[in-house]
């Protein structure tokens, strides 16, 4: 019988990646002779992977990019960043708490981001995490990444879970959207890399920490879907 699972979003929600990923957009920022951005500025830019973060960086300087320039500040922006894994990065507060109280549940538990899947699995396996995921899956595990909903349902496909009995959770408006067209309910975390606030995207429910990630929680929106 397949088990009732949570996938979570990687960066802004389950670990707080943004000083690394901060450090390594400005390397590859400054490699192509642009303006560093600030923490705040970079909430504007990631959610997309790296590639699209740097896109944003010189769009929101209003400079062009040629495609060739831009697969070269990417290879930069990569090996930087994975050279420096996990660095800065650390689990939010009460991650590893709410990790343990829905694994005891009975709850498969895995996670879907837009960040590469070798990248993701360095980062989830330096912090001790990875023997809690039953999947792992990246912008490039398959031929199709958040928002498309099918980037999800094949997470929960690969974990072995019940898309009948699924939440995800995530901290920005693609996380969101990809639960919607996926038909599973989604727990926004206020705390993650968007510059509007969670609740403009109407997630079916909203957290501050991970304390609030309850087992009363997620089987009431599990019936409420159901």
């Amino acid at each position: 019988m397949k088990r009732p699972i949570i996938v979570f979003d990687l960066d802004g929600t389950l670990v707080d990646t943004a000083p690394d990923l901060l450090d390594s957009l400005n390397h590859s920022l400054v490699a192509g002779a642009m303006a560093s951005v600030d923490y705040a500025g970079f909430k504007r830019f990631v959610g997309q992977g790296g590639r699209v973060m740097i896109e944003r960086a010189y769009a929101a300087q209003q400079k062009a990019l040629k495609s060739e320039e831009l697969d070269r500040l990417l290879g930069l922006f990569m090996t930087h960043y994975t050279g420096n894994i996990p660095g800065k990065s650390l689990p939010y507060p009460g991650v590893v708490e709410a990790i343990d109280r829905l694994e005891s549940a009975g709850y498969a538990l895995a996670v879907c981001t837009n960040k590469y899947e070798a990248n993701s699995l360095a980062l989830i396996e330096a912090l001790g995490l990875k023997r809690h995921f039953s999947a792992i899956a990246g912008q490039d595990t398959f031929a199709f990444r958040k928002p498309d909903p099918r980037h999800l349902l094949e997470t929960i496909a690969m974990a072995g879970g019940d898309p009948e009995r699924a939440v995800m959770v995530g901290d920005s408006q693609t996380d969101i959207d990809t639960a919607k067209a996926a038909g599973i309910p989604v727990v926004a975390v206020d705390f993650g890399y968007t510059d509007r606030h969670v609740r403009e995207f109407e997630p079916s429910a909203i957290i501050s920490h991970f304390d609030e990630l309850t087992l009363g929680l997620v089987e009431k929106l599990i019936a409420a879907a159901r």
